[in-house]
């Protein structure tokens, strides 16, 4: 597969990097477009091999997978002058721009000779730079074995999958906004470190490893989050003092909201 990226800022960008770490695809067999010539530089001090353009129509050609990485509020335009380049018989357009449905992307790139686009709309976050991304996908015309083809590509830089596009926008919640949130865990666990008088550097490191023991019990053991920590709430403990604590401070309720107030409604 060779692929075409428009778009190489901190997304765009973070998508190149983990196709060439993935080893899934050559870096030879990628191509990059944008405007701004610096955030070519970075993708080839990267890997040289990744053939860097500022011509978007040089970026799409022989690529049978091209993937919009540019803002929303630029999808159209790029759309405009791309789409009558594009030969929809070899060439899937994939969008991961948040909030542009399935149905403006049809209008973007309408039928060339009743032959219609297939499209697909992918949510990833920034972690997809180190392959650990979760990555949500839905799909318009695709066969089944081109769905397999994207979730097989993304799942080699984290987990991937298929969702209904009803369904796109609560997890792009929980997984594009939700690890901004996680890193607001950390921060917020880290200044509580240091406030109780251990170094910066060391709280954030013994908090880093405290979340992947978690995340390392809930995935090897399959139980539900309650079930592990009734196992460390013992009655009258410090444990459960430090959870009600936060609970009056509205945790959990400030988690939720936060979840529903980036939630975009369709």
């Amino acid at each position: 597969m060779k692929i075409g990226i428009i778009g190489a800022g901190n997304m765009g960008g973070a998508i190149a990097r983990g196709l060439v770490t993935s080893g899934h695809i050559a870096a030879a067999d990628i191509r990059v477009s944008d405007k701004n010539q610096q955030t070519l530089s970075d993708i080839k001090a990267f890997n040289p091999e990744i053939d860097c353009v500022q011509s978007n129509l040089d970026c799409i050609r022989e690529a049978s997978l091209v993937i919009l990485a540019v803002k929303p509020w630029f999808i159209e335009s790029v759309a405009n002058e791309i789409a009558h380049q594009l030969n929809y018989s070899n060439q899937m357009v994939l969008s991961i721009a948040a909030g542009i449905g399935m149905d403006q992307l049809k209008t973007f790139f309408p039928a060339q000779n009743d032959n219609a686009a297939t499209l697909f709309r992918l949510i990833p976050n920034t972690a997809i730079d180190v392959l650990e991304s979760f990555s949500c996908l839905t799909s318009w015309n695709a066969t089944q074995d081109q769905e397999n083809e994207i979730l097989n590509l993304f799942n080699q830089m984290g987990k991937a999958m298929l969702v209904p596009e009803s369904q796109l926008n609560a997890y792009m919640s929980l997984s594009s906004c939700g690890i901004a949130y996680a890193f607001r865990y950390i921060r917020a666990a880290t200044e509580g470190g240091v406030e109780m008088g251990i170094y910066p550097e060391v709280a954030k490191e013994v908090v880093l490893q405290t979340l992947k023991g978690a995340v390392a019990l809930l995935e090897q053991k399959g139980s539900h989050p309650e079930v592990e920590i009734d196992k460390v709430t013992t009655p009258g403990g410090i444990t459960i003092k430090g959870l009600n604590a936060m609970e009056q401070s509205g945790f959990s309720a400030a988690v939720i909201n936060g979840l529903k107030a980036s939630h975009i409604k369709s």
